[in-house]
């Protein structure tokens, strides 16, 4: 925004042509509750869907994170379940809401 990074997209657990996992982060504090997630989201999905020919994207953001969960519905993701799990090789056995959004 202005020139200034607000945050960063990843994707993992990537299957060329079928599926992967992505992950948003605002990290500027002054950007969260704004909206700009939203738009981050829906523009990392389209990148997403580009370049890895994918089908569906998936996404596990911590259940009691309501921020990300509501940003992902508003993106246009749609609610799997909710179950425990270790989402990542940094993360602990938690909690997460997984969603998707198909093409």
């Amino acid at each position: 925004m202005n020139d200034r990074p607000i945050g960063f997209s990843t994707s993992d657990k990537i299957a060329y042509g079928e599926q992967a996992n992505m992950h948003l982060h605002v990290v500027d504090p002054e950007r969260r509750d704004r909206g700009y997630g939203v738009e981050c989201v829906r523009r990392s999905v389209d990148i997403y869907f580009e370049r890895l020919k994918l089908k569906r994207l998936f996404c596990e953001p911590n259940a009691f994170n309501v921020a990300p969960n509501r940003t992902l519905q508003k993106a246009g993701f749609k609610y799997l379940k909710t179950h425990m799990t270790v989402p990542g090789p940094l993360n602990y056995h938690q909690a997460v809401t997984r969603w998707v959004i198909e093409r």
